[in-house]
């Protein structure tokens, strides 16, 4: 029994190592997957990484072409807006919930986050670890920090469309600015301001598709029935 239960744990992570991959472009979107490099390069056998992929094309992540082979989806733009409907539905919501006393410690954690969020050596990954943290403990703040595990899963080809965002304007100053505007209309009392600066700022990421769908319009889904095709190597069209 135990080594059963090992054997779950490993498909697991292997499948969480790889969603992670994809997530933070690691596994560029369009990008080939090989079974047979990505078990190598994660010491592994063959099986946990196609049970992986399988489950990862489940979600939008991964498509399998037969007889062509895995990849990683490219970025859907309906899937991207269907999880930012979703995200944006959630995190307005809970806005409207927020205890007229709000909890000092929460307030004082958000606080330190956003310092955190201006630091000048702060990667992109370190910042989108603390925006998520942002996002999650305005949920909390209002009570319904467990909502945002649902949130999380859903929101696959947003948080890569998001990430390509910050790659693409460099520096997240910009976002890092918004948190700060939404967080003190919300310790100010201002509801109706933090919700519209939360829904300016969470539908950024609209501006940042087009902006660089425009020069790299391989990473975007257009055609659902598009498959790559096999020449000397196996491209998209």
């Amino acid at each position: 029994m135990a080594q059963s239960n090992g054997r779950r744990t490993s498909r697991r992570d292997i499948y969480l190592k790889l969603r992670q991959m994809v997530l933070t472009l690691e596994l560029a979107p369009g990008a080939a997957l090989s079974e047979n490099e990505l078990a190598a390069s994660l010491g592994v056998s063959r099986t946990p990484v196609r049970e992986s992929l399988i489950m990862l094309a489940q979600e939008g992540l991964v498509q399998v072409f037969p007889k062509i082979g895995s990849f990683v989806s490219r970025v859907d733009p309906a899937q991207v807006a269907d999880a930012q409907f979703l995200r944006e539905a959630v995190e307005l919501a809970s806005l409207e919930d927020l205890p007229g006393q709000l909890d000092a410690a929460l307030v004082g954690e958000l606080r330190d986050n956003l310092e955190r969020q201006r630091r000048a050596d702060l990667d992109l990954e370190e910042f989108f670890a603390l925006d998520e943290a942002f996002h999650h403990g305005l949920m909390r703040l209002s009570g319904h920090g467990n909502v945002w595990t649902t949130v999380a899963a859903a929101k696959g080809h947003l948080d890569r469309a998001r990430r390509l965002g910050l790659h693409e304007n460099v520096s997240p100053a910009v976002f890092a600015t918004q948190h700060h505007e939404i967080f003190e209309a919300i310790v100010g009392g201002d509801i109706p301001l933090a919700r519209s600066a939360m829904r300016t700022h969470l539908r950024a990421v609209f501006s940042d598709i087009e902006r660089i769908r425009a020069h790299s319009p391989e990473l975007f889904a257009t055609d659902a029935s598009t498959v790559p095709v096999r020449r000397n190597v196996v491209v998209w069209e």
